[in-house]
């Protein structure tokens, strides 16, 4: 058995080795962006994945940025990539997607996506086409007239669960509630009526983050191969929720899985693999972004009392405010949360979890004297603008006090926590409600102090060193 996997380890090493000498040698008319390719195969890849422990641009950008420039070249995970933190030329990327560049999944692709075949789930029409579709069941009108009070219903219910244990790790905490709450709203899940077997598995959640960054060889005892069979579990899920659904009206509920089951065959076609693949895909994206900045909320909070204070006064405003027509957040109360949306935006300026946006050059691409390759990946290097010093003073310090004073021009430049373009999530609405939600009943109804943790890493994906784990107790009822 030890001699197969060896043969197969020594096959995909010649076969990238190739594959990474044609690509030199098909450069050679071209004027590259400067940089170091590292070794074939692996090229700097074990240098990209050397964690930092800081909220700073990582060090293997940085540094590559002050020796090259704001647009270098590497090789990551077998593949030729050009990094950029070039504002003006990553805005023109964004504005280009579609023409000149294209989304480009890396690891996520071999994980989620069925095939080759289906690359057409990422072109323009069918992005628009999804984006309607989760606009329709997570946009502003359904946050306001259902999903506020079933947020805070949940939120509610969560932390009174929380509260009775000795203390919680927030960020894999915050996983099972993020993935229960929009689980079942997207397509019912409900955990407490499947066995062990059928529920997401725990080690998905804890270590999907390092699979996607992980080089992606399927073979037993790799991260990526564990990553990719607890997605197989993930699919045999919603296939036999899908099932269900078809055999029995009854089952219908009006969901976002609904309304895809209903379009399949239509002018925007899917098959059944396809829209399983892609709920998975808006699931996990929704669980792993919300999760690390509710740790990253909690974390910060509990070294900033005064920010607490502050949001505790807002909260409670809105409280003594209400005319007792309705016990429920309201629409116009959520608008109301100006420091809570301060907090929010602070926590995002950092939580853009991943090193940045990956796009494929469809043609060369001319850029300051030099060209990047078609069929080249190029990293849009998006944290890089959350911590320009020149926008934000003591960029690395939590300070949600500074949105006071950032102008909507300021803002709209150089904060983008949710991508732009055509690209730009649809889910950013439904995000901000639900941590404003979570904070509304977090600070009105519980206090809570942070016990161990909070050492931020960057590997290069952002997390914390041994998790946030937390204190919390009911607030005292004062007669």
């Amino acid at each position: 058995m030890m001699w197969i996997l060896a043969l197969s380890v020594v096959a995909v090493f010649v076969i990238y080795s190739f594959h990474w000498i044609l690509i030199m040698l098909n450069s050679n008319n071209i004027k590259l962006p400067p940089g170091s390719m590292g070794f074939p195969l692996i090229g700097e890849t074990i240098q990209f994945l050397i964690p930092s422990y800081s909220v700073d641009i990582h060090p293997f950008v940085k540094q590559r940025m002050l020796r090259f420039g704001p647009i270098f070249r590497t090789s990551l995970f077998g593949q030729p990539v050009v990094i950029t933190t070039d504002e003006e030329f990553n805005k023109f990327l964004i504005r280009e997607e579609g023409k000149t560049v294209e989304i480009w999944l890396g690891p996520l692709a071999k994980v989620f996506l069925p095939g080759e075949e289906d690359t057409h789930l990422l072109e323009s029409d069918f992005i628009k086409y999804v984006r309607q579709i989760i606009l329709s069941h997570v946009g502003i009108e359904n946050i306001r007239e259902k999903l506020l009070p079933q947020m805070e219903h949940f939120c509610s219910e969560t932390l009174r669960n929380w509260s009775t244990k000795t203390s919680i790790e927030v960020q894999h905490s915050s996983a099972n509630l993020v993935l229960e709450l929009f689980g079942k709203h997207y397509f019912g899940y409900d955990p407490e009526k499947l066995t062990e077997n059928e529920k997401v598995p725990q080690s998905f959640i804890n270590f999907f983050g390092d699979g996607l960054l992980s080089i992606p060889l399927d073979i037993p005892g790799t991260t990526f191969h564990t990553c990719k069979k607890d997605s197989q579990k993930i699919y045999k899920l919603l296939k036999n929720v899908m099932e269900e659904r078809r055999k029995s009206q009854e089952k219908h509920r009006g969901d976002f899985l609904d309304q895809l089951i209903k379009d399949m065959g239509a002018e925007h076609p899917m098959n059944e693999d396809q829209v399983i693949y892609f709920i998975v895909g808006i699931w996990v994206a929704t669980f792993l972004t919300n999760s690390t900045i509710l740790a990253i909320i909690f974390n910060f909070l509990s070294d900033h009392p005064s920010a607490i204070e502050e949001l505790r006064v807002e909260h409670e405003d809105i409280l003594k405010n209400r005319d007792g027509s309705s016990s429920s957040l309201t629409w116009h109360e959520y608008k109301s949360m100006k420091f809570t949306q301060h907090v929010i935006n602070e926590a995002l300026r950092y939580s853009i979890i991943f090193p940045g946006l990956l796009r494929k050059a469809l043609k060369d691409i001319p850029i300051n004297g030099y060209t990047i390759p078609a069929g080249w990946m190029i990293l849009v290097a998006t944290p890089t603008l959350h911590v320009n010093p020149e926008v934000y003073k003591d960029p690395l310090a939590f300070n949600p006090w500074r949105w006071k004073d950032l102008d909507s021009a300021t803002v709209s430049n150089y904060f983008k926590p949710f991508g732009g373009g055509m690209r730009q999530c649809p889910g950013a609405e439904i995000s901000r409600a639900f941590l404003a939600t979570f904070i509304h009943v977090l600070v009105t109804k519980y206090r809570f102090t942070k016990v161990r943790g909070g050492r931020i890493v960057r590997d290069p994906m952002l997390g914390f060193r041994g998790g946030v784990h937390i204190k919390i107790w009911e607030k005292p009822v004062h007669n």
